[in-house]
């Protein structure tokens, strides 16, 4: 307990809404042209740490040497998104140290040598799909990699992560995720995961690790993916699972992983990607990739509102951000989520937009990202590769959320600040650039 009969909880909570509030406060009182660029994006900042991370990292490091494919992706990933690709020496040695991490029996381990687990399987094959071309996809052996899925395999249906490891519905999403990607899942592959992964949906509405655990940010992701992924999706409780993914849109404008936990930059992926594809749940579910390969329409159309000022923050970003011409506002977020005219409709029910984009932009931008490059998980945190990855993907996820198609770029009233800040579109189910997910699905579907 703290001195004042508090929790420890909640002297947390408010110490970090008033690291966040301040920020507000600060960006309220400034002139509008000076709001612009405080809420812009340092992407030439941010292209420079993450080379300079690919290129070489600190000591500190050292205890991430069983992660080095997930410090690949995670950098990858974030200059994809960024719409920069690597040079040509950068790009050769992470194919070949890549290569050199992938097992003579299937699946990638945390670094030449090491045995094969399920998520360094998944981070090395990510980012080998992110760096495209044929030297980088046929390094993937899919043969021995099918045999490694099989054997990670529990008889319960679900996966374990390694050898003798845990059985999660995490590894249950990076070996469906895998499969996928590459063209090689089947019938053997899904049976009973579905099975293991609604025995994890709580109470709560979210999903869990594990049966009898607490719902989580990051396992709900991996199980909604998951489900979508093997035409299950259907048999959750979705009106439960938004429900309790909606709510940990909090006052920060951010999203926590948990009820009653703080907020976390991370989380704008786990939980907005969450949201993202259940907003498009009805295409998905028909189809689950048809939206993405072909950039067929989004049925329930788009609309914008008028007087949008395409330099700068448009109209509908000002009223997100709570803050007019300088004037003081409440420097919460009052999440409201009737306040556009987009709905979406899940089977026959009509719902309005899952969650407010423009506010969650609002965070990443003011209180995760940091002007010398990188993004961290609130404020009063280091930035880091992980944080990095996941809030620009969250910003992504914000970005192209009501996009009419994926083929479309979103319009001014959809980004938060300078439309130069526009990110490039990720597929939600796997967390690649849409571009390099598409070249992948086209290139195995010719193995």
């Amino acid at each position: 307990m703290a001195s004042g009969g508090e929790t420890v909880t909640q002297v947390e909570q408010w110490s970090v809404e008033d690291r966040v509030f301040r920020l507000y406060n600060l960006f309220s009182n400034i002139p509008p042209v000076a709001q612009t660029t405080m809420l812009e994006l340092q992407r030439d900042e941010h292209i420079k740490y993450l080379n300079e991370g690919l290129k070489q990292l600190g000591p500190s490091f050292v205890a991430l040497d069983s992660s080095r494919p997930w410090l690949c992706y995670w950098i990858i990933h974030s200059m994809a998104l960024l719409g920069e690709s690597l040079d040509y020496q950068l790009e050769n040695n992470a194919i070949d140290f890549l290569n050199r991490c992938q097992d003579p029996n299937g699946g990638f381990g945390g670094g030449p040598g090491q045995m094969p687990h399920l998520a360094t399987t998944y981070a090395a094959v990510n980012s080998i799909v992110t760096l495209g071309g044929q030297k980088a996809l046929s390094s993937i052996n899919r043969d021995k990699l099918y045999n490694f899925l099989l054997r990670m395999k529990d008889p319960s249906g679900a996966f374990r992560m390694h050898d003798a490891g845990e059985i999660d519905v995490r590894a249950c999403y990076t070996a469906i995720s895998v499969a996928s990607i590459v063209n090689i899942l089947d019938d053997e592959l899904v049976r009973g995961v579905g099975n293991f992964i609604l025995s994890c949906q709580t109470y709560e509405g979210g999903i869990a690790g594990e049966p009898g655990s607490e719902a989580h940010g990051g396992y709900t992701f991996c199980g909604l993916a998951t489900m979508i992924l093997i035409n299950e999706v259907n048999h959750l409780d979705l009106a439960g699972l938004i429900d309790w993914v909606v709510f940990r849109q909090g006052v920060e404008c951010g999203f926590q992983g948990r009820a009653n936990k703080l907020v976390d930059g991370c989380y704008s992926f786990w939980q907005g990607g969450v949201l993202a594809l259940l907003q498009r749940i009805d295409l998905v579910t028909g189809d689950r990739l048809s939206l993405f390969d072909s950039g067929e329409e989004d049925s329930t159309g788009n609309s914008t509102s008028e007087g949008e000022d395409t330099d700068g923050m448009s109209s509908a970003a000002e009223e997100t951000c709570h803050f007019k011409n300088g004037e003081q506002q409440d420097a919460s977020c009052s999440v409201n989520y009737t306040s556009s005219s987009h709905t979406r409709s899940l089977g026959n029910v009509e719902m309005e937009p899952l969650f407010h984009s423009l506010a969650l932009q609002q965070y990443i931008l003011l209180c995760s990202q940091l002007e010398n490059g990188g993004f961290r998980d609130k404020p009063g945190k280091p930035r880091d590769f992980y944080h990095t990855c996941y809030c620009l993907s969250g910003l992504s996820v914000c970005q192209h959320s009501c996009s009419k198609d994926y083929d479309s770029p979103s319009l001014p009233g959809q980004v938060l600040g300078p439309y130069s800040n526009l990110l490039e579109p990720v597929h939600p189910l796997y967390n690649v650039v849409l571009k390099h997910y598409r070249e992948v699905r086209e290139f195995f579907s010719r193995s």
